[in-house]
């Protein structure tokens, strides 16, 4: 008997995310929350780490990274009913540290994050007032086919480096990193996912994030002291970062509001097309987008993400995004808010539990990742490879977000190919008014990046 059916509260629960209506159970969507979370729990160790170098007090980043993820989350639950996570986005919180903050623009991190709390604001009011849902429409259809496809290759490139399989060289850029301890532990977790996976055994992903992290102790057990680890603390005070906005440099002179313009317009431009990719590539594994390749509760997802990042330049960190791991809790089973929701409770115990989560190792983490991104990049065999007008620009959003490491930049070159293509073939009446207006933007935020380099 469905669980559903014994209890009114589950029932409750059942309706509300319309579990059931979406062929998911109870327990699929907590494994699904549970897999999301832990896969991209790095973050909680990362952001912090990043923004610390701008001078930011790194305990107090921790804690308003794991704030901005429960608000942001909790919309995106309650809200949107959406299984997507969000949190402090990596690669721009490393834009935040080293470029804004850095040599290059010279603000002070107070200064770059108000431009993240005016983008948060900029994000909230383009989502009310429709606009991102129009942006989006105005990115053709076989770009949006080709996003999971490159995000699944990136994906699996962030596992294979975090495992140690692939290293830096200095002449063939990457190259293979040897058999280690840690890429045995990889190799561990890859295959036991995909044991379970093909005896098609529910949370198979998680089950193979514990297996991995208990072959990587065994070493160290001895060393390995239980009572010695502490395991509960109190979450540190967000107060040194708190509301810390200083907008005094930007409207000085002519030339400050352009660099202003310019760094807002970069904010902007990554978010939009980050999370734009993130909600496809999410969303496909899930069954989550309908016959016009529209996910579904786009806006009400568009709007927990500007929530999110007006909520955390507040609490003092980087801009909030979805997180592409949220494909490892869809593929784990989750298709609803449930699953989200299961996300905000481990990062509410992540405040006080923070030494327990932190024993997960980076290499069973890439298990995960390398087998999720194996899943996303089957979505291919959508893709009509006989109209080489629409398969040459999906192949540049294929192969530039692995190799570029931005989402934003393969969407962005896979848009001005297809326009330059169909309007060199005279097809230029396959092009929306609006994907014109798309290509104008993106050769403008091009020339701001030129001017400012």
């Amino acid at each position: 008997m469905n669980i559903f059916t014994k209890f009114k509260l589950t029932k409750k629960i059942d309706h509300f995310f319309s579990i059931s209506k979406k062929k998911s159970t109870f327990r699929r969507e907590l494994v699904g929350g549970t897999v999301t979370f832990f896969t991209m729990a790095y973050i909680l160790v990362a952001n912090p780490e990043i923004l610390s170098k701008t001078g930011m007090n790194k305990n107090a980043v921790f804690t308003a990274t794991v704030l901005s993820a429960i608000v942001a989350t909790l919309i995106m639950a309650l809200y949107a009913k959406l299984p997507f996570a969000l949190a402090p986005g990596m690669g721009i919180n490393v834009f935040f540290a080293f470029t804004v903050v850095g040599t290059k623009f010279g603000y002070t991190w107070q200064q770059a994050l108000a431009i993240v709390f005016i983008a948060g604001i900029v994000f909230t009011l383009l989502t009310i007032f429709n606009i991102r849902k129009i942006i989006v429409d105005a990115v053709p259809l076989i770009i949006k086919q080709a996003i999971p496809i490159g995000i699944g290759l990136f994906i699996i490139f962030l596992g294979l480096q975090n495992s140690g399989l692939i290293v830096k060289h200095s002449d063939t850029f990457v190259t293979f990193g040897g058999i280690t301890g840690e890429t045995i532990i990889t190799l561990i977790g890859v295959v036991v996912i995909g044991i379970l996976l093909i005896w098609k055994v529910p949370g198979a992903i998680f089950i193979g994030i514990i297996v991995a992290t208990i072959f990587s102790m065994l070493p160290h057990i001895s060393e390995f002291q239980l009572k010695e680890l502490e395991i509960i603390k109190t979450p540190p005070s967000i107060s040194p970062i708190f509301f810390q906005f200083d907008f005094s440099k930007f409207f000085v002179d002519f030339k400050a509001i352009f660099l202003f313009l310019s760094v807002l317009f970069t904010f902007l431009f990554v978010d939009m097309f980050d999370t734009m990719g993130t909600f496809y590539a999410v969303a496909s594994k899930g069954n989550l987008i309908d016959k016009n390749g529209n996910v579904h509760r786009m806006k009400q997802a568009f709007f927990a993400d500007s929530c999110g990042t007006v909520v955390g330049a507040t609490l003092g960190t980087s801009t909030v995004t979805t997180y592409v791991e949220s494909a490892a809790g869809v593929a784990a089973g989750g298709r609803t808010g449930l699953t989200s929701l299961t996300v905000v409770f481990w990062m509410i115990l992540s405040l006080f539990f923070s030494p327990i989560f932190l024993i997960i190792p980076k290499e069973a983490i890439a298990a995960a990742l390398i087998v999720v991104g194996f899943y996303m990049i089957a979505e291919v065999n959508k893709m009509n490879f006989n109209n080489l007008g629409e398969c040459i620009p999906a192949f540049f959003v294929i192969i530039m977000i692995p190799f570029t490491f931005a989402i934003d930049k393969g969407i962005m070159f896979g848009i001005l190919f297809f326009v330059l293509l169909k309007l060199g073939s005279g097809k230029w009446r396959q092009v929306k008014l609006t994907t014109l207006i798309l290509v104008f933007l993106i050769i403008l935020r091009f020339f701001i990046i030129y001017i400012n380099s």
